[in-house]
This record gives C-alpha cells, sequence and structure tokens, in this order.
C-alpha cells in the first residue's frame, strides 16, 4: 500500500519528530510512504478568513501536489477536514477541479483513522509506562466525527493509564486564526483547558493535532508547569523498537 505523507505546516515547521513517528508507524505496518515536495499549506487559514478565492488557489496546488498519490495520511484533523472542504471551493462551471478536489477528499485520511480503519491496526505494540490525559480537537472529533480510532490505539499501549479529563471536548482556544482574531477569548479558553489538565493528575497530555498541542503546551510552560504534552505518533512509537 503506497501512502503520500501530508505533513501539515505546523508538523513541518514546529514538530517534524511527529512526521518521523507517522512514517515509521506506517513503514512497519507494511506501507510505501513517499513525500510529495511541492506541497504546501492546505488554505486553511485563508478559508477561515472569508478568502475563499485565494484557498482556492492553494487547494489546486495541493491537488496537484497529491495527484499521483493512493493514499494521502496527514497527522492532522483539522488540515484533513479542510482538504474534504475543497470540493465545495469549486462551482458547476469547474466541474473538473471539483471532481479531483472530491477524488483526493476520498483518499485522504487523519493518521489515527487510516492505521485503524483503513490498515486495520490496533495493537502497534508501545509501551509508554505514564498516567496520560487526551485532548480531542475539534475539527477531528466534531466535523469529522473520528473518535474511536485514538481510543482504540491508546487502549492497547502498554503501561499508558489513561485519566479523565474533565470537559476534554471544549476548544482549547486556538482555533486557527480565531487565537489571533479573539486573543482575548482565546487566552481564557487555553487557561480553562490547562486548568482541568493540572487537576485531572495525569503527567502527559496527548493530542492528535499539533496546533491544539502547541497552544495548550504554550500556556502550561507560562504557568511553570511540568506536564509534558505529546502527538498521539510520538506515544505509538514508543517502546516499539
Amino acid at each position: 500500500m503506497k501512502v503520500s505523507l501530508f505533513i501539515t505546516c505546523l508538523a513541518d515547521i514546529f514538530y517534524p519528530e511527529v512526521g518521523k513517528d507517522v512514517v515509521e508507524i506506517l513503514e512497519d505496518l507494511g506501507c510505501e510512504v513517499d513525500f510529495p515536495k511541492n506541497q504546501t499549506c492546505c488554505g486553511q487559514p485563508a478559508y477561515n478568513s472569508g478568502y475563499h478565492k485565494e484557498t482556492k488557489t492553494a487547494a489546486k496546488h495541493m491537488i496537484e501536489a497529491f495527484e499521483g498519490a493512493e493514499y494521502a495520511v496527514a497527522p492532522s484533523g483539522s488540515c484533513v477536514m479542510m482538504v474534504h472542504e475543497f470540493p465545495a471551493l469549486f462551482s458547476e462551471s469547474e466541474k473538473e477541479w471539483q471532481e479531483k478536489a472530491a477524488a483526493l477528499a476520498n483518499k485522504t485520511y487523519e493518521f489515527t483513522q487510516f492505521v485503524v480503519e483503513v490498515l486495520g491496526k490496533e495493537d502497534l505494540g508501545a509501551e509508554l509506562h505514564r498516567k496520560a490525559a487526551v485532548h480531542t480537537s475539534c475539527h477531528m472529533n466534531r466535523l469529522m466525527g473520528i473518535k474511536e480510532p485514538p481510543q482504540r490505539l491508546l487502549k492497547h499501549v502498554k503501561g499508558l493509564e489513561v485519566v479523565p479529563l474533565s470537559h476534554s471536548y471544549d476548544c482549547c482556544g486556538f482555533g486557527g486564526t480565531f487565537s489571533v482574531k479573539m486573543p482575548e477569548i482565546s487566552e481564557e479558553m487555553v487557561e480553562e483547558k490547562t486548568k482541568h489538565m493540572m487537576e485531572s493528575d495525569a503527567d502527559l497530555l496527548i493530542g492528535m493535532d499539533c496546533s491544539c498541542l502547541m497552544n495548550i503546551k504554550g500556556r502550561l510552560t507560562r504557568k511553570g508547569c511540568s506536564i509534558e504534552v505529546k502527538h498521539i505518533a510520538q506515544v505509538l512509537n514508543e517502546g516499539r523498537k
């Protein structure tokens, strides 16, 4: 099975180790992984700000970049959701692009979704003796409906104790351009999220989206809290070697 890694901007710039873990896991599961070097931003910041004309330019570039992919897999439900929005960007007069966008959307998966639902794997042989809480990202959970795959995968991590996180489904306040346009509200939301995290008795926070993790980690650091933050791919690649 051939898989093209859709790295996303934040993973590429701030969390390259997440991309590395995704590749190692997929290859160990028998996938042939490549990396389309001409991939860029999926266009979500422009889309969320109402610049749909500019988003179409980014979408067309991404469609062409992944046109030859059998599957496209990303460590971010947020960016995958944006790709699933591509078809709606094009009108009936742009039928060819509409069809190409739909074809890309149909083969683009969030990492845990791909592992569980396409590869049919749940126990990856990971081992991590930690007490962790899990943050579910909004786009992945609410818009894409991806809820069970992360839970199934974490259940099989040897030594990992997952503890409840109060209001775990609440947004962390990042929301892409939301945190820039409404920083005061965003700050209060991440303050509440970190408060619940610190009350959970966990020493590790696991998430599926680098944007959420960056936001929460930033607030935890400013509060002088030593709780570690990891992407689920990092956790699933622990103790496997």
